[in-house]
């Protein structure tokens, strides 16, 4: 009962200073409310009272590497983890001289720190939007967090596998802690918004990451990168802007057709016929079409009142014909959302050499579509047998993929910023001034 009144009040209560020697979290995310004591008793009644921690004794190592995992938690969302840490630090302590009274409470003290723990590392990143059932962070209860450490054949691997989130993440949050420890300085601002957009815990071992702050793709197999290239992304403008959102890439799209926008059709297309005749639309494979969707009747450019469409009096249908002068290339890879966003592939390779790479209308176009596509469908994104086009090719397995905003970045080791082109770090700050009120 002490171990739970005294959880209970950390839960709620500001956070103790840190030891001299911790180095501070500028601004703490408000932690998870501590679990009920009732499931932890629970936990132990069922397991009449065998110990999960301490089962080498107070010296476990699993009980150590957690502590150290507990005093950078505020860089995971667990404002209270250091508090956490000294005060099972002091039961260890007793225990280690014999106390068992000491022990138990040192037990439930661990048990119910990780289930608080896991929980912060499970919230949902803010402003990401789950497009797909499939890839909604799946939120454990209090009991099956401690059922799984209870299973795993090793604790300690389990809490290294756990705390790592995604490599993305891990590889920032390790820099950031390091950097604290050396420098005794708290986290910036920006490690801290970078760490809490890139928070997502896939279930699934492969799956694709966008960083549309560093403009990056990284493919990821197992916990580890295993590929990486250049991206194109949306222009600062607020509606050309690439959404942060999750989603599930289920087929990829050979010889795509570009369907062009209404907005790239009133301002762009119709404007080019009426300057340049509708030779313009031949040349480029341009194919027009009445508005109402699913009507692929192609009409006579001649006959279509392009100042009007210019004026935004009337509507067409704008695609372009597979070829060598297509916008989406040879490849086209879309997923579930409500924006319309996809990957493809390009002909203006020379683009990537460019550090702005905040160029498109909020699609994502790739360096290297077909490695991408290769890594997808675990052969060459290429049809052997026609060259229609729309060719719809499903995956072998479904691959979630989470586009995200990190301007916080690691680069050998050490931590290095790329522009806030989108102004999400402010939008962040204002975020979690809010929360500390």
């Amino acid at each position: 009962m002490l171990v739970g009144a005294a959880i209970a009040a950390l839960a709620i209560s500001p956070v103790p200073a840190f030891a001299a020697a911790t180095p501070r979290v500028a601004v703490p995310v408000v932690a998870s409310a501590a679990p009920t004591t009732d499931v932890v008793s629970s936990f132990y009644a069922q397991r009449r009272n065998a110990p999960l921690w301490l089962k080498a004794g107070a010296q476990s190592s699993a009980a150590t590497e957690f502590l150290q995992v507990l005093q950078r938690a505020p860089l995971d969302g667990l404002s209270n983890g250091p508090a956490l840490a000294n005060q099972a630090q002091g039961l260890l302590a007793r225990a280690s001289t014999g106390d068992q009274a000491a022990a138990a409470d040192a037990e439930r003290l661990l048990s119910t720190a990780w289930v608080m723990y896991v929980q912060a590392l499970q919230r949902a990143p803010a402003g990401m939007t789950y497009a797909d059932n499939w890839v909604k962070p799946h939120l454990s209860t209090p009991g099956q967090i401690l059922s799984r450490a209870a299973s795993a054949p090793s604790l300690s691997a389990h809490i290294r596998e756990v705390s790592a989130v995604n490599p993305i993440y891990a590889r920032l949050r390790d820099a950031a802690w390091s950097n604290m420890q050396m420098t005794g300085a708290p986290a910036d601002p920006r490690v801290l918004a970078s760490l809490d957009r890139v928070r997502d815990m896939p279930f699934q071992k492969r799956y694709v990451m966008v960083d549309t702050a560093g403009a990056q793709l990284y493919m990821i197999e197992d916990g580890q990168i295993v590929d990486t290239m250049r991206v194109i992304v949306g222009k600062v403008d607020p509606s050309t802007q690439t959404p942060m959102l999750a989603s599930t890439i289920y087929y990829a799209t050979l010889n795509p057709y570009w369907h062009v926008t209404d907005e790239l059709v009133r301002n762009l297309i119709a404007r080019n016929v009426i300057n340049q005749g509708v030779g313009y639309l031949k040349t480029r494979g341009y194919q027009v079409m009445p508005a109402t969707a699913g009507d692929d009747t192609l009409l006579d450019p001649a006959k279509v009142n392009w100042r009007a469409v210019a004026a935004g009096d009337e509507q067409v249908r704008v695609r372009q014909l597979p070829g060598p002068m297509n916008s989406m290339g040879q490849l086209k890879i879309g997923f579930p959302n409500a924006d319309d966003i996809y990957l493809h592939d390009t002909p203006s390779k020379g683009l990537f050499a460019q550090d702005d790479r905040n160029l498109s209308h909020g699609c994502v176009r790739l360096e290297d579509a077909e490695r991408l596509g290769r890594w997808l469908l675990g052969r060459d994104p290429q049809s052997a047998s026609t060259s229609d086009p729309e060719q719809h090719v499903l995956l072998p397995t479904p691959v979630p993929i989470y586009m995200t905003y990190v301007t916080a970045q690691v680069n050998d080791g050490k931590l290095s910023y790329v522009d806030d082109i989108y102004g999400r770090d402010n939008a962040h700050a204002s975020q979690v001034a809010t929360l500390a009120n």
